[in-house]
């Protein structure tokens, strides 16, 4: 199969984050087999789901890891021009939910596949291929640790995270975490405000806290300037609470992120918040003595990526053709997960992040050919 079959067929599996994987998961499996290459699945706790892994060429140390992700965004409420799961060739472009992000680079991957097996390669290539990507990177940890695990008598040094950056070696990333925040009061007579605790004014001055935090961390922070904003940011997503205009809400809930630099502590960021929040139980329980504030996260926090321009594995993406300047991307990739799993990682991959999450997403025919066109190079420096 062609690298444009392949896509056609990877786009033709509807697999939303949190959706199951199998389907497609498993066509990869018995592709990869039917080429004698040994993939291992990993599943998650309710076997609806699994990451794939496998090593094709020698059990040497070395290597690289070309890694991505098997799930896309929802296409619900966006004005398609074509089937988004029929890969559509048009003016030198295919569109498809996932062509750009991240089917293309998978693609690539595996249509090279028969060239690397036939290759005699001397350092090994693998594969690393996740689920839930795109509701918070929720096993690119546990991918990288999986390929630790299973091939743990050798040293692999290199992965590279084929998201799309139009091939450009992008080196850093911001981390993310997702969190909901409840706070309870006491329900009432909006004419007793001052005698009952609103969960919505409380709210708004928990969502006040953050956008002030934000403002503090760009005026008074550290600043990076290759991302954009060059700080950490914060930002309210969703708000739900109250029944009527004149009742006072008892429950309000909102949904919030933290996007931080390398540079500014997760941890420090939502410790900050979480003392602010212990102020205001100790002050509103004078009123309201069960007030309460609650927050959780909806995952582990997302690190950031936080290479260097001399990093080696930038310089084995120039030997392989990859050419410009490094960049920076404010959005959270599982580059910073294989960084934190001792990978020496990287982004790099075809076509434009600005075509991603968005109808009649497109990856452009240039653009893919030139994701082959790399990893033709890899499979010649193994060689």
């Amino acid at each position: 199969m062609t690298v444009r079959e392949i896509l056609a067929k990877l786009v033709s599996f509807k697999i939303y984050g949190g959706d199951p994987n199998l389907e497609l998961i498993n066509w990869v499996k018995a592709y990869l087999e039917d080429h004698d290459v040994e993939a291992h699945l990993r599943y998650n706790d309710e076997k609806s789901k699994a990451l794939l892994f496998c090593r094709i060429g020698p059990n040497a140390d070395g290597g690289v890891v070309l890694s991505g992700h098997t799930d896309v965004v929802p296409v619900e409420g966006q004005d398609w021009d074509t089937d988004p799961f029929v890969l559509t060739e048009k003016d030198g472009l295919l569109y498809g939910r996932g062509s750009c992000d991240m089917k293309g680079f998978l693609a690539c991957c595996l249509g090279l596949v028969p060239e690397m097996v036939k290759a005699s390669l001397k350092k090994p290539i693998y594969f690393g291929f996740s689920y839930d990507e795109e509701i918070g990177c929720l096993s690119g940890d546990l991918t990288a640790q999986a390929i630790k695990e299973y091939y743990n008598d050798v040293d692999i040094p290199f992965a590279i995270i084929g998201e799309p950056t139009m091939m450009q070696a992008t080196i850093g990333q911001k981390g993310i975490c997702v969190l909901k925040t409840q706070v309870n009061g006491s329900a009432g007579h909006s004419s007793r405000i001052l005698q009952e605790v609103s969960a919505i004014h409380e709210s708004v001055r928990l969502v006040s806290w953050l956008e002030s935090k934000m403002i503090r961390l760009k005026e008074n922070g550290v600043e990076d300037k290759r991302f954009d904003p060059p700080h950490s940011s914060i930002h309210i997503g969703q708000i739900n609470a109250g029944i009527a205009p004149n009742v006072i809400a008892d429950e309000c809930t909102f949904f919030w992120d933290v996007r931080n630099i390398p540079a500014d502590s997760m941890d420090a960021i939502l410790s900050d918040f979480d003392a602010y929040c212990k102020e205001r139980e100790l002050s509103v329980s004078e009123v309201y003595a069960d007030f309460k504030i609650k927050t959780e996260q909806y995952h582990p926090p997302v690190p950031p990526l936080d290479n260097q321009e001399e990093a080696a594995v930038v310089t084995l993406l120039r030997s392989l053709g990859v050419e410009g300047e490094t960049t920076a991307v404010s959005y959270a990739a599982e580059a910073g997960q294989f960084a934190m799993e001792g990978f020496d990682a990287v982004i790099c991959g075809p076509g434009s992040i600005a075509q991603a999450h968005r109808a009649n997403e497109f990856i452009s025919i240039e653009q893919l050919d030139a994701g082959e066109h790399m990893l033709r190079n890899l499979i010649e420096y193994f060689s």
